[in-house]
């Protein structure tokens, strides 16, 4: 009897790593891009190269301001998981074109818009995020999104 996981629990075990190294008070967040069983990128949620991270700077803008998950996004210091590891990508010459994204996290709408550009075919993700638009979009783009666990 087989007792490896599988290739996307694989994978998404290595978002949840990548995940680990966040510095996001609110939600920690890993992505994973992989093509041909090949991981080619990863990235987490955190601020720019150089910026100090939300921790440093006495917390949270949008705790402070009473900002829900979801809703804007502008009003955040860092990039999120998948931006991170699409820019990782192109900042190393790798085409995504066709490849899948681990997401321990459903992407949000800009997210979303990012990945369907970047040519990415299939997202996997391990929990749901509460962007119904981000949904429809990448439904509406033909991308295959798989939750985990769920057939």
């Amino acid at each position: 009897m087989d007792q490896r996981p599988s290739w996307d629990e694989y994978f998404m075990e290595m978002a949840k790593l990548t995940a680990r190294r966040s510095t996001c008070l609110r939600r920690n967040v890993g992505a994973v891009i992989v093509k041909d069983r090949h991981i080619i990128a990863t990235g987490y949620n955190g601020a720019p190269r150089g910026i100090a991270h939300c921790d440093e700077i006495g917390g949270c803008i949008r705790e402070k301001m009473g900002i829900g998950s979801g809703e804007r996004h502008e009003l955040c210091r860092a990039l999120h998981a998948e931006q991170n590891a699409i820019i990782q990508a192109a900042t190393l010459g790798q085409s995504i074109e066709g490849a899948a994204i681990y997401c321990t996290h459903q992407p949000c709408i800009i997210c979303a818009k990012m990945i369907i550009n970047a040519g990415i075919k299939r997202i996997v993700v391990q929990e749901a995020y509460p962007d119904e638009f981000a949904v429809e979009l990448l439904a509406d783009a033909g991308i295959r999104t798989v939750v985990l666990g769920e057939h």
